[in-house]
């Protein structure tokens, strides 16, 4: 993984998470695979493997370029602008509590 060729790298924020899963899916009852947490403002939202698909909805609604893969901590961020993987396991930003889990 590498920060080559991704302009955003260094607005990257530490954030608070703005909740206990995916914000969209626990205020419609959805189902989530994996959650990634807005690394602008703290947004967390499911990932493209979910059937709802709420972390890219976020960055298209909000311009906000980079998550990070946030439940199971995995230790990467990735520019959508940009279409870049990077490391952010040294940046990893912690649960704020129990996630629950649906798959």
């Amino acid at each position: 993984m590498t920060k080559k060729g991704c302009s955003h790298v260094a607005g990257i924020q530490t954030v608070r998470p703005s909740a206990l899963g995916c914000e969209e899916c626990l205020k419609s009852g959805s189902q989530w695979l994996h959650l990634r947490i807005c690394r602008t403002c703290g947004h967390v939202a499911c990932c493209d493997d979910s059937p709802n698909k709420h972390a890219t909805a976020h960055f298209h609604a909000t311009g906000h370029p980079v998550i990070e893969g946030y439940d199971p901590p995995e230790g990467w961020g990735w520019c959508y602008v940009d279409q870049v993987l990077f490391d952010l396991s040294r940046r990893k930003t912690p649960h704020n509590g129990p996630i629950p889990r649906y798959y």
